[in-house]
Order: structure tokens, then sequence, then C-alpha cells
């Protein structure tokens, strides 16, 4: 079994109880986030590993630590600020950052991830402390053999790599798409349990096409605007082959890639190493698993559902073949799927013969003959004419336009369904199509809406007088990625197959209680969801003959969610013994 890092490794006692055996001491110790105990190191451990001196004399416990660090983060006057303490934090102790992200998961969650993080991509160069991860530059990939061998993690299991080519709907981020890989991999550790020395954040610097950060002088990322075509495969391909050579059991997740490459990207290694785009499968599972669970709120049959996918970027492709997928698991036909599935874009509805269609979006372009009896204005279908026409029950945005959803849009949906199902779910939320109050406005609360970011619950008064509230759910791929992705390490799986993928949507729509009105789980139930996501996906990769895991092929269903719970990395002090003592 391979060694955790070169500075310790995670070993069990006589009585199968885990504890670190480090040999390094001291200052240096101090200086590993996931080492540094700070004031929790015990006077035992203080003698043994050459610390007196350099921590204060009082013993804190682990809920005294978090009380302190919880105050001072209240403290912080802004989301930007709290972000930035909570990378400080990171940084400094990554048992004790992880154990308050535990207890405080639904507060800190926007402030980690979306629609926070957005703003920290945007300030990454302004705002960079701390080394970590790995940065893959045009300047260094012919050397990137030495560079993996510089990173002290012996046996990374998860990486999340963007070119930072599409963060979220704000675009091209150059280096700064950093903090989007280490944010995502913070959400695996503490929703998917997977321990952080098994993580590798991954910056691909390939250049960026924005001049005013390449004019920047503080900006980090190489200066010269972005590869492609040959070159651009090629430093891939070179990145692909020295994590295979250096991490063997590792699976990439491909995260933040604009569109065109997203596709290829994926496609092209899929099956070279374990891998899967979030923005493409991540949101797509994410997406039906909400549709599920709005048609059983709705008792109606999904199948009976019309859906309007609003963006033909790699999130609106990748939500309408998951809804296609659905469609054919529920028992229609690939022809029958695709006629309730239609995909708008800037200029409207797809529709065939269009020039500037790309491969990934022609298999959901209309023909003639579909819009035969439609009845429109211009050349193509605008969004209203679509929703209009084809008589839509469903409206998804992933489209980054702020306001796209207008009032007339929203109103034709609820015209033609008693509960129309409206998800605006682009991110940042200034990017969301429609704010949920308009939504619920325009529907008299009829709509059951989802939204990328976080929304409170909207108000509203009933037609017949009652005050009460109209659920907003939050469509936010953290419940998929990080039990998909734990899955697949646990089952070591050769492939993410589209199978396993759909399996993480279905599990989610089965432990989503629709009686609350609501399409998807609380986030205080993120973790639980997480591991059943494990369960499911790790068997199905049993089922198809791709999980290396020789002990998991044989276990039972019981033995297998036992399995995973045991595997489930949890933010606490273990006990230190020094390499080469006895008992080490």
């Amino acid at each position: 079994m391979a060694r955790v890092s070169r500075y310790y490794d995670v070993k069990r006692d006589e009585n199968d109880n885990r504890y670190l055996e480090v040999n390094v001491t001291g200052f240096s110790l101090l200086h590993i986030p996931l080492l540094n105990k700070s004031t929790g190191f015990s006077v035992e451990e203080r003698k043994l590993l050459g610390l007196q001196g350099l921590v204060p004399p009082h013993r804190s416990t682990l809920e005294e630590q978090k009380e302190r660090t919880y105050r001072r983060y209240c403290q912080q006057s802004s989301d930007l600020e709290r972000h930035v303490y909570l990378r400080s934090l990171q940084d400094r102790n990554e048992v004790l950052f992880y154990a308050m992200l535990e207890d405080h998961l639904e507060e800190m969650l926007p402030i980690l991830y979306t629609p926070t993080v957005g703003e920290a991509v945007k300030a990454f160069s302004d705002l960079y402390r701390y080394p970590r991860g790995l940065v893959v530059s045009t300047g260094d990939i012919e050397t990137l053999e030495e560079s993996l061998d510089n990173l002290p993690l012996d046996d990374v299991r998860m990486i999340v790599a963007t070119d930072s080519s599409a963060i979220l709907g704000i675009g091209d981020q150059g280096f700064g798409g950093m903090a989007i890989s280490i944010g995502k991999l913070s959400l695996y550790t503490t929703a998917g349990g997977v321990g952080p020395d098994k993580t590798l954040p991954v910056e691909l610097d390939v250049g960026t096409n924005r001049q005013d950060l390449l004019d920047d002088p503080l900006y980090l990322g190489v200066h010269h605007t972005r590869l492609t075509g040959e070159k651009y495969d090629e430093f891939l391909d070179r990145f692909v082959e020295g994590v295979q050579a250096r991490y063997p059991k590792a699976i990439i997740q491909w995260e933040d890639f604009a569109k065109g490459a997203a596709f290829r990207v994926l496609e092209r290694y899929r099956r070279v190493v374990p891998s899967f785009n979030d923005d493409i499968q991540g949101t797509g599972a994410m997406a039906l698993a909400g549709l599920l669970s709005a048609a059983r709120l709705k008792g109606e049959r999904f199948e009976d559902q019309v859906f309007v996918v609003v963006g033909a970027g790699a999130g609106g492709i990748g939500v309408a073949g998951a809804i296609r997928q659905g469609l054919i698991g529920a028992g229609l036909s690939f022809d029958a799927a695709c006629r309730r599935v239609y995909v708008v874009d800037r200029q409207g509805l797809l529709v065939q013969g269009q020039p500037e269609l790309e491969d990934h979006q022609q298999s959901f372009a209309r023909s003639p003959a579909d819009l035969a009896d439609w009845t429109f204005e211009g050349p193509i279908p605008t969004l209203l004419e679509t929703v209009q026409n084809a008589r839509a029950t469903a409206l998804l945005g992933l489209s980054g336009v702020p306001g796209l959803f207008s009032q007339a849009v929203v109103e034709a949906v609820a015209a033609n369904t008693e509960r129309p199902i409206v998800f605006p779910l682009s991110n940042p939320t200034s990017n969301v199509e429609a704010l949920p109050e308009e939504v619920v406005r325009w529907t008299a609360g009829r709509a059951i809406i989802a939204s990328g970011s976080p929304f409170a619950d909207v108000p509203h008064r009933s037609h017949d007088g009652i005050d009460g509230f109209v659920p907003v759910g939050q469509g936010n791929n953290v419940f998929i990625f990080p039990g998909l992705g734990f899955g697949a390490i646990i089952s070591r799986a050769r492939e993410i197959t589209d199978t396993m993928v759909m399996e993480a949507a279905r599990t989610l729509a089965d432990h989503t209680d629709v009686s609350t009105g609501r399409v998807y789980p609380s986030i205080t139930e993120l973790r639980e969801v997480s591991i059943q996501i494990a369960v499911r996906v790790a068997r199905q990769a049993i089922s198809e003959g791709v999980a290396a895991e020789r002990r998991a092929r044989v276990m039972s269903d019981e033995q297998l969610m036992a399995f995973v719970r045991r595997r489930f990395w949890v933010p606490k002090y273990l006990p230190y013994r020094r390499a080469g003592t006895p008992g080490s």
C-alpha cells in the first residue's frame, strides 16, 4: 500500500485505532496544515515532536478551537473576507477547518463555493497567500514529472483540474481558476469523505485571452494567449500521462472548460483515465434529480413533461442529455425522448442547418418537419415561441444571462400546466435567469422552483388568503459530485460510465422528501446523501464490470455500506508517533 505522504503515514495500532506516524518535527511540522494541531497538541506530543516553546502552554480541545475560530469568522465584514478567512484557516490547520465546516456547512457552503467563490476567482492573484495544489503551465509542461515528484502526497485519489476557460458564468479567468479546484476538493472532503491528503487541485495554465489580465503585472499566470488546437491537445496528453504514472489510482474531474473543449476533453480521456466533467455530467445529474422530484411533487409522470433547456454550452447540453437519458430510462424511445427536450441558445431554438451548431449540439437540433405546425415570426423560434409551441411544462436556465426568463416566458410555461417547473440554475447569483420572487409572483405561487445559488423561501399569500412560503430548492452540483467521486474511489472504477452518473441522479431523487415541497434535500443532509450515492455508484460500477476493488466486488449491499462509512474521512485529531520509535 502506498504511503500517504513523504512526511507522514496513517497506520493502525494493535487495537485497530488510527494514528499518524510522522518523520517531521518542530517548526516544520507546524507548517504542514494537515499535521498542525496548533494549540491541540498534548504534553506528550509536544515533547515527542520537539514543539516545546513553539505553541501556547494551554492545550485546547478541538471544541474550544472551533469556538474561538468561529467567533473570529463571524467578525469578518463581507462574504469575500469570510471566504479568505476560511481559506487561511485551511492553510494553517486542515482538521480544524473541516471540523468547523462540518458544524456550519449550510452557513459556510455559499461562502466557500457558489456564489462567493466567483469573487475569489476574480481576485485570486491579489489574494494569493499559500501554495496549494499543482500548477501545470506552458512553461514547465516539459518537466512535468519533476513537478509531480515535488508534490509531498503519494496516494492521491481525486484530482480536480481546470483550464479556467469558462469559470461559473464569468468566463475566462486565467490562473484564478485554481480557486475553483481548491473549493471543489474541500467539498469532496467535507461532503464526500475523501481524505484531504488524497486530493489534488490542479491549474492547467495554458494562458488567457483576457487582455486585462495579460496587461496586469500582478497577474500570476503565464502572460500569453490560450493554447489551441494540436498544442493544447499535446499539453493535456502530457498531463494525463504524467498523472497516470505518478498517481495510478487517481480519478480526474475536469472542471470549468469552455463548451467546445469540455466535450472534446471528456471524450478524449474518459476511457484513458477514470474521469468525468462536472459541468456536463454533474450538472446534468443534479438537474435530472430535481426534475424527477418535481414530477413526483406534481403527482405526474416524469416522462409526460416537456422540457425547454436554455443555454447550449457544457452545462445546458449536459442537462439536456441527462433529461433525454432519464426519459429513455422511463421507457421512451430515443426519438420520443428527443421530442420532449428542446434546447434554446442566444439565437433561439437549435434548428438543423444552423452553420454555428457544434458537434455536441447537433442531436438536439430540431428538423424543419418538427416545426411544421408551429407559429413563429423569425427564421427560428424564440424562447417564448418555443415555450408556447412546445407546450413546455419545465423551463431550465443554464445561460448565464441575468433576467432572461421574462414575465411573458414564465407565464407561458404556467399556461401549459398547473404546476410549472422553473429552474433558473445559472451561477453566480448575479447571472440568474429570474429571481425566485419574480417566478412566484408571475405564477401566483404555483411554480416549483430551484436555483443554482441559495435563495430564501419566498413569502406568498395563497388565493384563499393564507400566508406561507414557496420553497426554493438549491440545485447545486455538490449533491452529486462528492458521492459520485467517492463511489468511484471506493470501487476503484476503471471508467466512470454514464450509467454510474445516472445512478447518482436517481439516488439523489430517491433521497429527497418531496412532502416538504422541495425538490432537493437540505444541505444539512448532504453528507448522508453523498454516502448513499457512493454506495449505489460503487454497486453500479461492480455490476458493469468496471470496478477494480476486489473486496467491494464480493460484498453484500450491507457490507458495502459499512465499507463506505468506514472509509469516510472525518475531521478529528489523531495521536502521533515518530517514525522509528517502538510501536511504529
